[in-house]
């Protein structure tokens, strides 16, 4: 069986920790860490949209991918976003992934501006001069950029460049990204499209969920890897309402609030992400509360 790559498999985005101070909490960074391993995942991603990496310090941001890496057991991997203003801050901070002894980078394309092709294909090839594979990170609602299959087949051409973490939503983008560039891996970027990207052939899931339920994540995950339907269909179907907020504007606040739901610490988020509005708290207790039935039957 050949080995599991560091960007394949349960990859989870995790989020910072914050004390009612709104100071990190590294101790329960670790903790945490070591919890999702203990519970089957395959690595972690730190400093990554979940993480609320442009409301860290660079300090702060610097001191999270080595508390990490720190508490990381062997063969977990740890993945640390890169994303940054501009070419200069990414690369610098996969040098610092480097550094503290990273896997492997997940790099957005420029993010504020709608940049050309040769401005990203200029960008990657920056962040992959470090020496760290890189998985490139589509998320058109975030950026000005859309890495289309097209431009990834010409940002693949870099040396170094591994996979995608693919949060379009589009499931179609799979098969023509693996016609175009087939050594490329992409991994489902979005909770909500797991099954459908990872059935028809995605090696790995950068998640978000996972952080509550990690567990059964990973059983579903196997299941759609063997392509058991039977199997991973009604555990999907009961999984799916909570894994939608993957995908919505409030992700971190909704992840956070799964994570206290299934007793874990999720703690608030830094300014200017406020708490849930009433009725999406309500939402996300009933979709999390049906999950954990699903978790508890299994």
């Amino acid at each position: 069986m050949t080995a599991r790559k560091p960007w394949q498999g349960v990859v989870v985005a995790i989020p910072t920790p914050f004390r009612d101070d709104l100071s990190v909490d590294f101790d329960r960074l670790q903790e945490h860490v070591r919890w999702l391993a203990e519970e089957g995942c395959h690595g972690v991603t730190p400093c990554g949209s979940l993480g609320e990496y442009q409301n860290l310090s660079d300090a702060e941001r610097a001191d999270v991918v080595r508390a990490t890496v720190e508490a990381a057991p062997a063969g977990f991997s740890v993945v640390p976003g890169v994303g940054g203003y501009g070419s200069r801050q990414s690369r610098h901070w996969a040098e610092q992934a480097l550094a503290a002894g990273a896997h492997a980078v997940l790099a957005l394309p420029p993010n504020t501006y709608a940049a050309r092709d040769v401005d990203v294909l200029a960008h990657y090839r920056e962040v992959a001069a470090v020496g760290l594979p890189v998985v490139a990170y589509n998320n058109p609602f975030d950026t000005k950029v859309d890495l289309t299959p097209e431009l990834l087949a010409a940002v693949a051409e870099t040396d170094g460049v591994v996979a995608v973490k693919e949060f379009s939503g589009d499931v179609r983008r799979l098969h023509r990204i693996r016609d175009l560039v087939p050594h490329l891996d992409v991994l489902a970027g979005a909770d909500d499209v797991l099954l459908e990207l990872v059935v028809c052939g995605a090696t790995g899931w950068i998640a978000g969920f996972p952080n509550a339920l990690p567990r059964l994540s990973v059983r579903l995950y196997e299941l759609c890897r063997a392509g058991d339907l039977a199997a991973a269909l009604p555990l999907y179907t009961e999984l799916h309402p909570i894994f939608g907020w993957d995908s919505k504007p409030e992700f971190v606040q909704a992840i956070k609030l799964g994570m206290e739901l299934a007793g874990r610490y999720g703690g608030p988020c830094r300014p200017p992400r406020g708490a849930l509005a009433e009725p999406a708290r309500i939402q996300v207790t009933k979709e999390m509360e049906r999950a954990l039935k699903a978790d508890a039957d299994a």
